[in-house]
């Protein structure tokens, strides 16, 4: 009876010091996830393409806001290059929120708010002003990279329409 409590005590110490470890594990691994969106901004607002493009696996894909799809880090940051030659010269990206989902010990998603200023877009493409990244992250090691990245413009939610628009309005939505 007694080595039977024993055993018992023995095991919750053992699962109760697991969960603690696995705790502080996902806690470090979420601030690295953090801290690669601090990084993305600072490549950003320095304009470098290379610093951007090594947050990416080798393998990693982009589908930016107006969903032109770049595939492995060497065309993410030839694409970058050329777009911060003019069009993103001037921009400042600021990260605004970063909620984050562990779905295994080494993948994660990522929804992480952004703003930004600065872009001189040509007609016909919007200008990138907020919206929100999903991300999904492979750690590799000890870092975590981005495996592939899904940009989105976005405007504030409101309630769907009831019903058709009313003569003279417009079905598109207001800025």
């Amino acid at each position: 009876m007694i080595a039977r409590a024993l055993g018992v005590g023995l095991l919750s110490v053992v699962i109760v010091l697991t969960t603690a470890s696995t705790s502080a594990a996902q806690a470090r691994d979420e601030q690295a996830i953090r801290d690669l969106q601090v990084r993305q901004a600072d490549a950003w607002n320095r304009h470098d393409a290379t610093a951007y493009a090594k947050l990416f696996t080798e393998d990693g894909d982009v589908v930016n806001v107006v969903g032109w799809w770049w595939k492995g880090r060497s065309q993410i940051e030839s694409r970058l290059t050329a777009g911060f030659a003019f069009v993103f010269h001037e921009s400042t990206l600021s990260i605004t929120d970063v909620q984050v989902r562990f779905l295994s010990p080494t993948i994660a998603v990522a929804h992480v708010l952004w703003t930004m200023t600065g872009a001189k877009t040509p007609a016909g493409i919007p200008e990138p002003r907020q919206g929100i990244q999903l991300q999904v992250l492979k750690k590799s090691g000890a870092d975590w990279l981005i495996a592939s990245f899904q940009n989105t413009n976005s405007v504030p939610e409101r309630p769907f329409p009831t019903g058709p628009p009313t003569p003279g309005e417009s079905a598109a939505p207001k800025r």
